[in-house]
């Protein structure tokens, strides 16, 4: 028995939920730790495929328990509707639970979120504009509203009128906008409490106890390493922290407790919104590669910038997450190109080599990358089960990755489907 961590070390969209959806088969509880429904992770099942964006990944596979944490903020509507697009499938969600610590999204914080991009102009952020932010807002300036407090009328009544006379002040004077009104928000949210109290938990003290009884305890992370509010390409990247050093912030479990530190990495790179990109290819090798790995958003149907695989960003990412254990998704997407390229080092405009990913996005974005040219392969490798059984160059291009990182490869995906990968090495 043991605890997992899965985290992204891109831009998102590395195949996070796919991982936590194998992993969870096996686990007893499966905890989402941060971000909202501004994420997306696809998960196939047979024939069937599902777009969670609230719920973790996990939620279809796991027999034991899946909670959004305390670091988690929750839109009630978009939680139901999950609960409803599974429940069709004739699947249980009666094992899904939320941390009575984690912040509620209320209508004013989707509001916030589009009229700010709007007001922005040009360039925005590049938000999913569903409140995501505006309510880790509120959460560090504590003036948010937890799931606890959909359970206490009279609370919630307070915290939505004292919220209500600042965002209205914003809404009519800066963007011009009509008010909300209280009657609606408070019946609606009242109206959500009574659905969810049931589901609505002390999670930190079933979760520690989990991992002191020797359970299996995975933590489901969202976005990934360069989009961090901290280590991430600033200002453009998400409200919270998708680290594995989030998981103990956002679920409430010491760092002691965490063993097998899981980093999922596309074999090549992505990213959606705006914000630098080093690697992309804004041509027909960026165009093929879309095309082929359907790069588009799972959240927002945004198509993907894409280019080739960053390694010096990548391993930052892997240093910042302390990553003991490598997923690399979407191999087969690179089948068919004669030559793939690597980013190893950057140039700077002055000529200087750096081997390390910069704080400034102003002065990463005149870097010119320095590349690693490696040898394609032409064979399916779909439907390939053991890495012995690879072609020769995509084994190399593997070992390449491991030696530049210096972290084993635990896992390489070769499709979406739950039994197309290969696993390279053991978990502890």
């Amino acid at each position: 028995m043991s605890t997992y961590v899965v985290v992204g070390l891109q831009w998102g969209d590395e195949g996070k939920g796919k991982i936590t959806d194998v992993l969870a088969e096996k686990s007893d509880y499966v905890i989402r730790y941060q971000g909202g429904n501004n994420a997306g992770h696809t998960v196939y099942v047979g024939e069937d495929k599902f777009v969670l964006h609230l719920l973790p990944s996990g939620v279809l596979q796991c027999k034991g328990k899946c909670i959004l944490g305390n670091g988690v903020v929750v839109n009630p509507q978009a939680f139901f509707n999950e609960i409803e697009q599974i429940e069709k499938r004739r699947l249980s969600v009666n094992h899904v639970f939320i941390s009575s610590r984690a912040h509620i999204i209320m209508p004013y914080h989707i509001l916030l979120d589009t009229y700010r991009e709007e007001f922005a102009g040009s360039p925005q952020i590049g938000t999913t504009k569903r409140g995501i932010g505006p309510c880790y807002e509120d959460k560090v300036a504590r003036s948010g509203i937890r799931a606890i407090d959909l359970l206490n009328p009279d609370v919630l009544k307070a915290k939505i009128n004292e919220n209500l006379v600042v965002k209205n002040a914003l809404f009519q004077k800066l963007f011009d906008k009509e008010p909300l009104k209280f009657e609606d928000i408070y019946t609606k949210y009242l109206e959500y409490g009574m659905k969810l109290k049931n589901r609505i938990i002390d999670s930190e003290y079933e979760i520690n106890k989990a991992i002191k009884d020797d359970k299996n305890v995975l933590f489901e992370g969202a976005q990934a390493l360069m989009l961090d509010i901290d280590f991430g390409t600033y200002p453009y990247v998400t409200s919270s922290s998708p680290t594995t050093g989030g998981s103990t912030v956002g679920a409430g479990v010491p760092p002691t407790s965490l063993k097998n530190l899981i980093g999922v990495s596309k074999a090549y790179c992505t990213r959606v919104g705006n914000g630098a990109f080093p690697t992309e290819l804004e041509n027909e090798t960026g165009d093929l590669i879309r095309k082929i790995g359907n790069e588009y958003g799972a959240s927002t149907g945004r198509p993907r910038r894409c280019g080739w695989l960053d390694l010096v960003a990548l391993r930052y990412s892997c240093i910042i997450n302390g990553i003991t254990h490598l997923v690399i998704t979407k191999l087969d997407v690179l089948t068919n190109f004669d030559k793939i390229k690597v980013g190893i080092a950057y140039r700077t405009l002055e000529g200087k080599v750096k081997d390390i990913f910069p704080s400034s996005i102003e002065e990463l974005s005149t870097y010119e990358v320095i590349y690693q040219e490696l040898d394609g392969w032409k064979e399916d490798i779909s439907n390939v089960k053991s890495h012995e059984d690879l072609p020769i160059s995509a084994r190399k291009y593997l070992q390449f990755i491991e030696d530049f990182l210096g972290v084993q490869i635990y896992l390489v995906s070769v499709g979406p489907e739950r039994s197309q990968n290969i696993i390279m090495s053991n978990l502890n």
